[in-house]
């Protein structure tokens, strides 16, 4: 395989990146036979779908290239620890969403916080968009804007009620979208956990429990030493 190479796109006024890397992984398709072997429960509240554990080790094969993104892009010379690393396929359909899962969100109020998204599904599954709260201005949220952020959708939550029971998509007088990227076969991207964003899930998607036809990624984070 050749040398990989990563792509930097930034978004809206903060300019926060997200880090794209195309074939990521060397053999993709045994990632889908181990992902089609699990079996996968519902795990935490948040997120719409199901999880099953996946197998850290396979990020080693890009651990050169990963070291260079976290240093390059993400200031983080120290390095990173994995703290989570699962298979996930959204299956929840949208009728069936809480009101949170019907807005923008952020990983955690953390700076050194990292999603790493792998997508082992097409472009016909979406993507991930990301957002500017339009009363805020925010597009990031960490721990030093949560109570103004917070008290701003309490506020929201007065006027225009509870978010119509859908994923969140496009334009609306609460959040603005700046930036999407599009799901690719065995793409990844990398971005801070504080940084507005949304799964972007099609209309038309099945909601297949079954990972080969359904939204599969594998869903990593990673904090800073």
């Amino acid at each position: 395989m050749a040398e990989l190479n990563y792509k930097v796109e930034r978004f809206g006024l903060e300019q926060e990146p997200v880090v794209i890397i195309d074939d990521f992984y060397s053999d993709p398709e045994a990632l889908l036979r181990d992902a089609a072997s699990k079996q996968y429960q519902k795990l935490g509240p948040f997120y719409p779908g199901i999880r099953a554990q996946a197998n850290p080790a396979y990020l080693g094969e890009r651990m050169a290239l990963l070291k260079e993104v976290l240093i390059n892009v993400f200031d983080m010379h120290d390095g990173a620890e994995l703290t989570e690393c699962a298979y996930s396929l959204v299956t929840t359909r949208p009728q069936d969403l809480m009101p949170i899962q019907s807005l923008p969100h952020y990983d955690g109020l953390e700076k050194g916080r990292l999603a790493l998204l792998h997508y082992l599904s097409g472009p016909e599954t979406g993507g991930t968009a990301f957002y500017r709260h339009r009363q805020t201005g925010f597009e990031t949220v960490h721990q030093d804007r949560f109570e103004l952020y917070k008290k701003a959708l309490q506020d929201e939550a007065k006027i225009f009620g509870l978010p119509r029971r859908d994923y969140f998509r496009e334009d609306t007088e609460q959040f603005e979208r700046i930036g999407k990227i599009d799901a690719a076969y065995n793409r990844c991207i990398l971005y801070r956990g504080i940084i507005l964003h949304s799964g972007f899930i099609p209309k038309i998607l099945p909601f297949s429990q079954n990972p080969r036809t359904g939204r599969l990624t594998v869903n990593s984070f990673l904090q800073n030493k």
